[in-house]
């Protein structure tokens, strides 16, 4: 064996090591590999960074990039909110029901965006309705991976390896090409979620709650002077008819009206005790008819507009975020009252959530004198603040910074359908074959920016970077393979072994290393590792390449086993309602169906 060969399989030994320690970021681990493959001189400088300009990165970028725009602009919201409505069937129909919606949504939109979505709708549901959110969370995630696997456009572990296996010579995937196999795992990963389900943790609703502080914000709205609301009844406004938006106490002068009724009408400094989400407490803040404690001060000079731009220069950002206070804080025992007198490093408290017991209920938040609520542990404050305040609040002993929120206007309907129909022209392109998916990509995001349905300040600060600084750096590794001989020698070596085995046994078992691999490290650094690996094998035995493409695709992509294969195992595996077991065994058996079933199916192509 070679020396260069002998480097690169301790480079990727190394590699693996890391990742699954997560001793260092994966852009971290990434920058060290090109940093090794440079220094020991198994890849050039140039193609130590051809990663950066490869089309598979950058069509990844730019697909981020159209999903942050499409998220910002409430379409992947619009396009799962009808699933509320479902609340009134059993469970064993809104299970499926939800993995079909997420795999359709998922193959052509980013599978984090589009789970990290239904998550909320899952808490929103358990809260109201009483729904099991461990019975869905998994098979929500389980689906979306699996949708992903049905297009393209799909994951950025299907754009990765067509990009890299048309430098090895084969042809290009067609955007629906796989679809028909990525409907069948789809299918069977359905049927068996429904009846896996049984043995899913419930997780109460009172437990999520408590833990995860689900509970609606409370905060004060003040009726603000020549307000066009004056005069209306509750009925009429934006107070009525929306759920998660109510009134608690109407305050007039020295009288309170507990849960004042929809034909009370509204006058100039009525404060209004409201319930809502921060979404509903963000348009309140938009409209100029409300005063949210103090965050909007009153001026009674106009000035003109000139002055109003250099106002807004010298203004610094609002930025909306969540305090938990632990035990031990200075803050326990105060009120919101107290905090607003208190120096609370240049923040407003303008919101309360308070932690979920027997004692927090919404009818006693209406009884008692709101501003009057002594925090205790658990209990979160929403603040309005600017990025310099909010580092200086980061220094609090025992007040964690746990959510934040930058403030960003509410998308109008028209950005909303202009966004979707980019998406759908997107889709379009490339599906049909009119561009390529880097230029339908690239489209999309000029298309975004030119009808201002992106602000790029806000999408920097979005995009995933990991993910793309992880492909970079990842994709001189299998340039390295090939420069040192690497991966002959692995195929060559694998070959000796295979030889009468026969080739539906070969291909199986390059699908399980695939998938075993996919389960600890990152599914598109497996995808890099096996792809020459499985190439060369292919070439070796004189047989077509597409099955053992598609193979490493499904198999990178199946990481259900481990909640450290993809990264929405990994999000809902945080919540704490699953324990390694569940994917271990869940997600384990129907890897085990989907090898055999993918090995037997793909084996057609051979």
């Amino acid at each position: 064996m070679e020396l260069d060969i002998i480097l690169v399989f301790s480079i990727i030994f190394i590699t693996i090591v890391l990742f699954v320690t997560e001793y260092f970021t994966v852009d971290k681990i990434a920058f060290f590999l090109i940093a090794s493959l440079t220094l020991l001189q198994l890849v050039s400088p140039e193609e130590a960074i051809s990663g950066f300009s490869n089309s598979a990165t950058i069509t990844v970028l730019c697909l981020m990039i159209v999903a942050i725009g499409l998220e910002e602009n409430g379409v992947i919201k619009w396009l799962s909110e009808g699933l509320k409505k479902l609340s009134i069937l059993p469970l064993i129909l809104i299970a499926p029901i939800f993995m079909v919606v997420t795999a359709g949504i998922s193959a052509f939109i980013s599978t984090t965006a589009v789970v990290i979505i239904f998550i909320k709708i899952v808490f929103q549901l358990s809260e109201r309705f009483k729904i099991p959110s461990g019975k869905l969370l998994m098979p929500i995630s389980f689906a979306g991976i699996l949708g992903g696997s049905c297009t393209l456009m799909g994951t950025s572990t299907n754009l990765i390896v067509n990009s890299l296996a048309q430098e090895y010579g084969a042809e290009r995937l067609g955007f629906f090409e796989f679809a028909i196999y990525g409907l069948c795992f789809l299918v069977i990963g359905i049927v068996y979620m429904v009846f896996a389900s049984k043995f899913l943790p419930k997780t109460k609703p009172e437990e999520i709650d408590s833990e995860y502080g689900l509970d609606s914000l409370v905060a004060t709205v003040e009726i603000a002077p020549d307000s066009k609301l004056i005069g209306k009844r509750i009925e009429d406004t934006i107070f009525y008819g929306d759920k998660d938006l109510s009134v608690l106490k109407l305050i007039r002068e020295d009288n309170v009206i507990n849960e004042p009724g929809r034909y009370i009408s509204l006058r100039e400094e009525d404060k209004l005790i409201v319930m809502c989400d921060f979404e509903n407490l963000v348009k309140l803040s938009e409209q100029e008819e409300f005063i949210i404690h103090d965050s909007k001060l009153k001026t009674t000079e106009k000035t003109n507009e000139d002055n109003q731009d250099k106002a807004e220069l010298k203004k610094p950002k609002t930025t909306y975020a969540e305090l938990l206070l632990l035990p031990g804080s200075i803050l326990l025992g105060k009120t919101l009252t107290d905090l607003r007198n208190y120096s609370l490093r240049g923040a407003t408290p303008i919101a309360i959530k308070k932690r979920k017991n027997l004692r927090n209920t919404k009818e006693r938040l209406i009884r008692k004198d709101f501003n009057d609520i002594n925090l205790k542990p658990g209990d979160r404050i929403l603040i309005e603040t600017s990025d310099k305040s909010l580092s200086e609040i980061d220094t609090i002993e025992n007040v964690a910074v746990i959510d934040r929120h930058d403030f960003v206007n509410s998308a109008s309907k028209q950005k909303r359908i202009t966004a979707f129909i980019i998406f759908l022209l997107v889709v379009g392109l490339a599906a049909s074959g009119v561009l390529t998916i880097l230029a339908s990509a690239i489209t999309g995001v000029a298309l975004m920016l030119g009808t201002k349905c992106l602000d790029l300040n806000n999408t920097y600060k979005k995009i995933d970077w990991q993910i793309i600084f992880l492909l970079a750096g990842m994709i001189p590794l299998g340039v390295a393979m090939s420069n040192s001989g690497a991966d002959m020698w692995i195929s060559e070596n694998l070959i000796a072994i295979m030889v009468g085995k026969g080739d539906v046994f070969v291909l199986g078992l390059i699908f399980l290393v695939t998938m075993l691999l996919s389960g600890t490290i990152s599914n598109n650094a497996t995808a890099i590792i096996m792809l020459p690996i499985a190439i060369s094998v292919a070439n070796g035995l004189g047989l077509s390449l597409k099955p053992f493409i598609l193979a490493i695709m499904f198999a990178a992509n199946f990481s259900f086993f481990t909640p450290v294969g993809y990264q929405t195992n990994t999000l809902i595996y945080g919540l704490g309602i699953y324990k390694f077991k569940h994917f271990l065994i869940v997600g384990g058996i129907l890897s085990v169906i989907l090898w055999v079933c993918a090995t037997l199916l793909l084996s057609t192509l051979l």
